[in-house]
């Protein structure tokens, strides 16, 4: 199957970034990968993780699947929200990198086969007022943008551990 114009592009810049995202990895130690080189509380393992989860999120819910999005936010569930931005003791950064690639493929096969305009309504949350609808082109539009940064936000880290530099 041939794939051009619009998903093609969609395809390309996910592979870009994902690209950028995952060298920030390359010969980094387990320690490394844990290591928070500055004062934000991410690191490079971290980051990968959260977008892999991330993207897994949106692509069910490009999907129409419900996503489970809290509504109450209980220590609990901030406790998961936190260990999702970091390796906890039981992950590698293999494993992360491992993870990444299967929600990858699995999120490439959404752009190549999905209807693009479909429409959803974004789930409830505090930052978000009800009756916004999202086109599946938007989700695969912001799962793009968030590894974008998110590979930016590695960068910094990396360069900060090792002085290597991913983009530039």
């Amino acid at each position: 199957m041939t794939i051009n114009g619009e998903r093609a592009d969609l395809l390309e810049f996910l592979a870009k970034h994902r690209y950028f995202l995952r060298h920030t990895a390359q010969g980094l130690t387990e320690e490394q990968a844990r290591e928070r080189s500055t004062v934000s509380a991410l690191s490079v393992g971290g980051l990968i993780k959260h977008v892999a989860a991330t993207e897994k999120h949106w692509a069910e819910f490009a999907q129409g699947k419900d996503t489970g999005t809290p509504t109450e936010y209980t220590p609990e569930v901030i406790a998961a929200w936190e260990n999702a931005f970091r390796l906890t003791d039981d992950e590698t950064l293999e494993g992360a990198l491992a993870e990444y690639a299967e929600v990858a493929a699995a999120t490439d096969e959404l752009v190549r086969t999905l209807d693009l305009d479909t429409t959803y309504e974004l789930p409830a949350a505090p930052w978000q007022p009800p009756g916004v609808f999202w086109t599946v082109r938007r989700v695969f539009l912001h799962i793009a943008a968030e590894t974008a940064q998110h590979a930016g936000h590695a960068d910094i880290i990396r360069e900060s551990i090792d002085g290597q530099k991913t983009m530039g």
